[in-house]
């Protein structure tokens, strides 16, 4: 569908929605402040899809029309951006920031990748890589920018096997995306759930918690993807003979070194990453909010004496747009939620589904959702306020709810520009990569994989974590 006739049909579809919330006689169990949410998410929801304005310019209106119709409160809809997951997510790129400064990076696929000696292991301690790196970095493009300089050494070294570098290719960006989910920081999407579920439930989700259930899905569904993009992408005559990749040849693609002695800024910001990151996992030990100890850790890795970068070219790389999104989209979620509108929303919804039935629907169109909204966080946004409110009704665990539809909408590769990832491997200059055929090749078993393994999880696993199915 061209941009035109997609403009078209989704103003179409937002003004005969507005057309009939602005008649009294319509819907008479909607109130005016739900009346107006409904008129202002359909407007936002429609701009997302069918224009190419961007995301969160949309979203700053949408707030700011929430906020000029007396929908929500100046101080709610700026106080949003004093949130503590959107500091977390500021510190959290500081750090990242130092990490890549040093270099720490490069040695760290040194050492893993070059202990391969199979296609087969290169295949999954490259996975095992890209978990690790959802721990140091946020956000999926952050870290496809700082695995591409990898990806470029591992082409070259494979230059003369063209199938094999295809894959990895394709490789990189399916197991970032859907690793995300390992973490609280993975995704901006994560905040928006969180903030969601807090402000509708009173629920909230730590970063511990979220790794306790986020890390298993993460690895198992990495690891699963990975199997599936070898064996979708190659034959069997590429995946027989030896591989060795050496420290060298990484070291080409790399302006830090990336083997011998470790300089002192290397270690440095090493053992503040480690300590950074136990201090989040052992959050229930000392119940130090994940935010301030993020913040503690900016503050040291951009210090004078101890920092390996400065303050200003750290804060450069923060992602501002990003943050403004979230802040705009939290107070939709609270507008959606105060109003009665979700409520509305969800209230002709069948019933008496089961549980089961009410989690496969769920899982079903955050899976697709990615072929219409190409922005995750602005999938969320949309759908987790209304996921939420449909749980409760259903006798369904909010927090199963909201935790399987964000994991499922990682699930964004069917399209070169379904996501920020998959669209930076899809070109890469003077590189042989992956075409549009692959990667609907790959989605065609990686979909209903992907929806299947988070239903599992949600319904088998994540109840033994201490959190049910039902509440």
């Amino acid at each position: 569908m061209t941009l035109n006739l997609r403009l078209a049909a989704a103003l179409c579809a937002a003004l005969s929605l507005c057309a009939l919330l602005a008649v009294p006689a319509n819907f008479p169990a909607l109130g005016g402040d739900a009346r107006l949410t409904l008129a202002v998410f359909a407007l936002a929801t429609c701009a997302w899809i069918g224009t190419p304005i961007d995301d969160t310019y949309i979203a700053l209106g949408a707030g700011l029309a929430l906020t000029a119709t007396g929908v929500i409160s100046s101080d709610t809809l700026f106080g949003t951006l004093g949130d503590a997951t959107v500091w977390l997510l500021i510190c959290a790129f500081v750090l990242a920031a130092a990490v890549a400064r040093t270099g720490l990076a490069g040695r760290a696929a040194a050492f893993l990748v070059g202990g391969a000696r199979t296609v087969r292991q290169l295949t999954h301690l490259t996975t095992a890589a890209l978990v690790v790196t959802a721990f140091a970095v946020p956000a999926t493009s952050g870290r496809a920018a700082l695995a591409l300089p990898v990806f470029l050494a591992l082409a070259k070294a494979l230059a003369d096997r063209k199938r094999l570098v295809v894959m990895l290719a394709l490789l990189f960006p399916t197991v970032i995306l859907l690793s995300a989910v390992a973490t609280l920081i993975g995704a901006g999407a994560h905040l928006i759930t969180v903030s969601v579920l807090w402000e509708a439930t009173g629920d909230r989700i730590g970063f511990t918690q979220w790794l306790l259930l986020g890390l298993p899905l993460a690895v198992t569904s990495s690891h699963l993807a990975a199997e599936a993009v070898l064996l979708t992408t190659t034959r069997r005559a590429d995946r027989e003979g030896p591989v060795h990749v050496t420290a060298e040849e990484i070291q080409r693609h790399s302006d830090r070194p990336v083997t011998g002695p470790w300089t002192q800024a290397e270690k440095r910001c090493a053992l503040l990453l480690a300590t950074v990151v136990a201090l989040w996992c052992s959050e229930p030990l000392h119940h130090v909010s994940p935010a301030v100890v993020a913040l503690i850790g900016a503050v040291v890795a951009s210090s004078p004496a101890l920092g390996t970068v400065g303050l200003k070219d750290a804060l450069k790389t923060v992602p501002w747009s990003l943050l403004l999104f979230m802040a705009a989209t939290m107070a939709m979620g609270v507008a959606l939620a105060d109003s009665g509108a979700a409520r509305w929303l969800v209230s002709g919804l069948p019933g008496h589904v089961g549980p089961a039935v009410f989690l496969g629907v769920v899982v079903a169109v955050s899976t697709a959702a990615h072929l219409v909204l190409q922005s995750r966080s602005a999938r969320s946004s949309v759908l987790v306020p209304l996921v939420v409110a449909a749980a409760v009704g259903a006798g369904v665990n909010p927090v199963t709810a909201a935790l399987a539809s964000t994991a499922a909408a990682g699930f964004c590769h069917t399209l070169p520009a379904s996501a920020k990832p998959v669209t930076l491997f899809s070109d890469v200059p003077g590189v042989p990569t992956y075409t549009p055929r692959d990667l609907l090749r790959l989605s065609a078993v990686l979909a209903p994989l992907t929806a299947a393994l988070v239903l599992f999880f949600a319904a088998a696993v994540w109840p033994l974590l201490g959190v049910p199915v039902t509440r």
